[in-house]
């Protein structure tokens, strides 16, 4: 008996010394998995930070670029030889390559949007709107936008493709061992002509958007008065501020697709290929035209 007895306390200490190795294992398992959240957030925090950071970053830059071109393009000594080349090629570029985009794109946008606002307003007896609603949403709203994507997707993108190129291969520093300024060189010149191109495009298309709506609510019998008058209409129904805005939009959306663009490119890196470049530029040009659009339309 007293053998048995005897071993009855070991085997409550065993069992009781298992419980504690057990509570160990668990407590250990916990503070593991704690660990292994833990590293996971911070992870994904900072992946989340850098993306902001990045953003941040871009958006920096192009204020900067934006106040370099206006103060450079001020500058008689900015405006040499290879500078005037550049803005006369990237403009002829911009406006001869992109007016018959722009006249296509106007044309369907009379079809679809000017011709059936005009049908639908004499069918509701409000005629008398037509100027206003044509000015405050064709020429206002869809004209830069539109104008702003066909920038950016014909000329935007080669000069996302040029630069990027440029800037990947080398000779972006070649031309700063040379003592050559590529922002003068470059940036600079592109952007003005996208800013002109623009203000070109922008009323070709509100033109030619305008024109075939008439005309085709004209052969239906919708309208029956003279294209004059119709445009005296339009034209009558523009506020004073109407004739400071529309413009200044389309030379606003001009001006930050080409700074973009040329941004985008000369910021590129050494792992960047057309593959990354392209998605990239028209991202951020698509978020710059929308950006705009927005500003002036809550502000103004």
């Amino acid at each position: 008996m007293s053998g048995g007895e005897s071993k009855l306390p070991a085997q409550g200490g065993g069992d009781e010394n298992d419980a504690i190795l057990s509570d160990s294992i668990q407590m250990h398992q916990k503070q593991s998995l704690l660990l292994r959240l833990f590293l996971w957030l911070v992870k994904k925090t900072g992946a989340l930070g850098r993306l902001v950071r990045h953003q941040v970053w871009f958006f920096l830059v192009m204020l900067g670029a934006c106040w370099g071109v206006l103060f450079e393009s001020i500058s008689q000594n900015a405006w040499r030889r290879t500078v005037r080349y550049e803005f006369g090629t990237t403009m002829n570029s911009v406006i001869g390559g992109g007016l018959i985009a722009t006249l296509f794109a106007g044309t369907l946008t009379g079809v679809a949007a000017v011709s059936q606002t005009i049908y639908w307003l004499g069918v509701a007896g409000m005629a008398k709107m037509t100027g206003s609603i044509l000015i405050n949403v064709v020429v206002r709203e869809i004209a830069p936008i539109l104008v702003g994507i066909l920038l950016l997707g014909r000329n935007g993108m080669l000069s996302v493709t040029e630069l990027g190129l440029l800037t990947t291969g080398g000779q972006i520093r070649s031309f700063q061992a040379q003592g050559i300024d590529p922002f003068l060189l470059l940036v600079m010149p592109r952007t003005l002509a996208f800013t002109v191109a623009g203000f070109t495009l922008g009323i070709v298309f509100s033109i030619a958007s305008l024109l075939t709506g008439y005309i085709i609510s004209r052969v239906s019998g919708v309208v029956t008065s003279p294209v004059w008058s119709f445009f005296n209409d339009v034209i009558s129904a523009m506020s004073t501020a109407d004739y400071i805005m529309i413009p200044l939009k389309f030379v606003t959306v001009g001006f930050v697709v080409g700074v973009g663009s040329c941004i985008t490119g000369l910021t590129a890196t050494s792992q960047d290929n057309l593959r990354t470049l392209l998605p990239r530029g028209f991202s951020r040009g698509m978020l710059i035209v929308m950006a705009v659009s927005v500003l002036f339309s809550l502000d103004f």
